[in-house]
């Protein structure tokens, strides 16, 4: 009898070090630090986001979260760094637009695809463009600057944070649809753009209002529509592109956080959901309600549905509009 007790004890001991054994690696998830790349200079929207979010999300998650910018070849180098890490949820993406769903089709030396190699975790927020104007431009709506800009076509300038940008890309598809023929003009940034149309070097310029929506109140430029689905909470009385009539063709900037391709699913989903958390805490909706930016509330598998259909809007919108980098 003593001896089938040992025996019984000696298996319990034996499946209960088995089970340890077996617990996956996620269950003590996070360990140490955790790393996100923002593969663009300090002050980039999603850098403001995520810095905002930042006390919240160590707080949930009970490690510290190490912010480091990586910038170059369009947010392409410090998105490969994030690609060849480890799949072990310490190394993560907050990256835009263009690295998801447009650099694959811009970059000819580009050495990944953005939709294979990443593993989405959570859209965090939309940063709806703002079609905004100089003052000296006779129009004060939509149709109105249409109207003026296709009369006369290859005389107006707009500007872009950068060639092949989302804002890029939009504007010479709005340009088009206008039939306004306007010239390019990239910058270095969005805040050298919005100089640029401060100064009148270029009369129409795309960006979130978080970057040029303080100068409305100096009269210089004009905000003629919001490419949204409402009305930005910041601009009651300016119109969604729809509103104004414009062609549905001004796609928004929006920015997400990323793992590598083979992350545990687990892992994926403790991030989204403390992501998530922290969007909904009222200091991070009024922080982004002030950005002009609108928290995403989609689910991780609906984001990825969206990023394969997306990137075939951008790559016909690439394709036309000529643009490549090398």
């Amino acid at each position: 009898m003593k001896d089938m007790i040992a025996f019984s004890r000696r298996i319990l001991a034996l499946v209960g070090l088995c089970a340890a054994m077996s617990t996956p690696a996620f269950a003590q998830w996070p360990e140490r630090p955790i790393r996100i790349v923002v593969p663009y200079p300090a002050g980039a929207a999603g850098d403001l986001v995520i810095r905002h979010m930042q006390p919240m999300l160590q707080a949930r998650l009970g490690q510290a979260l190490v912010i480091e910018n990586k910038s170059g070849a369009g947010g392409n180098i410090g998105t490969m760094e994030v690609v060849r890490a480890k799949p072990d949820g310490y190394t993560l993406v907050l990256g835009a637009t263009n690295n998801f769903v447009i650099n694959q089709f811009l970059y000819k030396s580009m050495a990944f695809d953005p939709l294979s190699a990443l593993q989405p975790i959570v859209k965090l927020v939309d940063a709806p463009s703002v079609l905004f104007i100089h003052s000296d431009v006779p129009a004060r709506t939509y149709r109105e600057f249409a109207q003026y800009a296709s009369s006369q076509p290859g005389t107006l300038n707009y500007g872009s944070p950068g060639s092949g940008t989302a804002p890029h890309l939009s504007a010479f598809a709005l340009s088009e649809a206008m039939g306004a023929r306007m010239t390019h003009v990239a910058y270095r940034g969005a805040k050298p753009g919005v100089a640029g149309l401060l100064g009148n070097e270029v009369q129409m310029f795309l960006v979130g209002y978080g970057v040029a929506g303080a100068h409305l109140a100096s009269g210089r430029i004009r905000a003629l529509a919001v490419a949204s689905n409402e009305r930005l909470k910041e601009l009651p009385d300016v119109p969604t592109m729809a509103e104004a009539g414009a062609p549905d063709v001004v796609r928004s900037n929006w920015w997400a956080l990323a793992a590598p391709k083979g992350t545990d699913a687990a892992i994926i989903q403790r991030l989204a959901d403390e992501v998530r958390a922290a969007l909904a805490q009222p200091a991070t909706q009024q922080f982004l309600s002030a950005q002009g930016f609108i928290p995403s509330v989609i689910s991780t598998e609906t984001f990825a549905q969206q990023l394969t259909q997306e990137a075939i809007l951008w790559r016909d919108i690439v394709a036309k509009s000529g643009v490549t980098v090398d």
